[in-house]
């Protein structure tokens, strides 16, 4: 049996020794925000957060987060709204098919947690291993800029 703790809640999940974090994310807890893309944790789409900070859910064995508090997109909403960083995608139409969408959002949690009035320079630096096929990365900048200024006023 493993235990572990996903958007605040304990699960216990009859898995092996060998699966990843993803697989019993998705296959276990039904959790379909993070997505499998490339199972190298290169392309960014199945980020989610360890103890706030972002990681690679396909490349992480899920015994190794035991005790952690892991988060995904599904985590970050509350009944009285979204999330901020959620809403400012949102507001600024930042995707287009979506699949990135994931991890463009946890990433950017992640980088408004420990720097919240990101550079230009940072916010590149943080998103540069996210792919986005579509193209829309002006429009993903915006994003984390309005986000900044949406968390800066909560």
């Amino acid at each position: 049996m493993l235990s572990l703790t996903v958007n605040g809640q304990n699960r216990s999940l009859p898995t092996g020794g060998d699966a990843t974090l993803l697989h019993c994310l998705r296959n276990d807890l039904a959790l379909n925000s993070p997505k499998y893309g490339c199972g190298l944790g290169e392309c960014g789409a199945c980020t989610v957060l360890v103890d706030g900070i972002a990681a690679r859910a396909c490349v992480i064995p899920a015994h190794g987060v035991s005790g952690r508090e892991i988060t995904t997109l599904e985590g970050l909403a509350t009944p009285a709204g979204l999330h901020p960083v959620q809403q400012a995608f949102l507001d600024t139409q930042a995707a287009q098919c979506g699949y990135c969408l994931n991890g463009m959002v946890m990433m950017t949690v992640s980088l408004l947690r420990h720097t919240p009035d990101p550079t230009e320079a940072q916010i590149r630096q943080q998103l540069s291993h996210n792919l986005c096929r579509c193209g829309t990365h002006l429009e993903i900048l915006q994003a984390v800029r309005r986000a900044a200024v949406l968390m800066a006023g909560a």
